[in-house]
């Protein structure tokens, strides 16, 4: 099966490394342009390397910011094809019992995880209203099918929420041809803090997690990133409202 990009614009937020990054790199091989977008400026560097067409640093909690960075996107290639909104995770945070989380610390994951892939979604549904088709594919995680290996209740919460969130725009913009779905990963090294958390299990928790996983291997950025290839390409056409998990099976 031959997945062509070719003309495709493309959005991908979290570009600045890891998943969102081998993303930007998968895209651009298969011949789209990319428009990589992260608030780590020093960051997209390595999304301009990867092959993204231009790069735009933006924090996607200001949605007024987000909405007028998308409408620009659409405005100077024309539409957004296809969106990837890559950006989340835990943003340093580690473990706490119930009662020691704090509203900033909670609100912070949601904003990270939920708000911006919202905003997002906002900014480009106009665009693709208008051509009759469009794809959003959205990064949750193995911790909104379930409870967190690490942990921490505000991510959990919030990819939940943001499974919630795909399905919902599924049904919402499905009669506009858009499609709507999101890959869960399972445990990926893809960045600094996932590398941290998987310091912190130790000998013997990181033995019990990879007896955990049918393949037997962690997941590589580029796992995820072919996932999302497939689901944002024409032969996906008829798959809206679903949640690929990505984790070499679980048990």
């Amino acid at each position: 099966m031959q997945l062509d990009f070719d003309s495709k614009i493309v959005v991908v937020t979290g570009a600045a490394q890891g998943i969102g990054r081998a993303i930007v790199k998968a895209m651009a091989a298969a011949g789209a342009q990319v428009v990589a977008l992260d608030r780590d400026d020093a960051g997209l560097e390595g999304a301009r390397e990867a092959g993204a067409a231009l790069t735009v640093t933006l924090d996607l909690a200001e949605r007024e910011r987000v909405l007028e960075t998308m409408a620009g996107i659409g405005a100077r290639f024309g539409t957004i094809d296809i969106l990837v909104a890559a950006a989340g995770g835990v943003r340093g945070q580690v473990a706490q019992p119930l009662d020691a989380v704090s509203e900033p610390a909670w609100q912070q994951l949601f904003a990270a995880n939920v708000d911006g892939t919202f905003w997002c979604a906002q900014g480009v549904a106009p665009l693709m209203k208008a051509q009759g088709t469009g794809r959003i594919i959205t990064i949750a995680s193995g911790a909104g099918l379930r409870p967190s290996l690490t942990g921490i209740q505000a991510y959990s919460a919030a990819k939940h929420a943001l499974v919630g969130l795909t399905k919902q725009l599924a049904l919402e913009l499905g009669p506009h041809g858009i499609t709507v779905n999101s890959v869960a990963p399972g445990f990926v090294l893809s960045n600094p803090a996932t590398q941290s958390q998987w310091e912190s299990y130790g000998a013997e928790g990181q033995q019990r997690l990879m007896d955990s996983i049918h393949m037997r291997r962690l997941g590589q950025p580029e796992d995820i990133a072919h996932a999302v290839l497939f689901l944002a390409s024409a032969q996906a056409g008829w798959i809206s409202g679903q949640i690929l998990s990505v984790d070499g099976g679980r048990a």
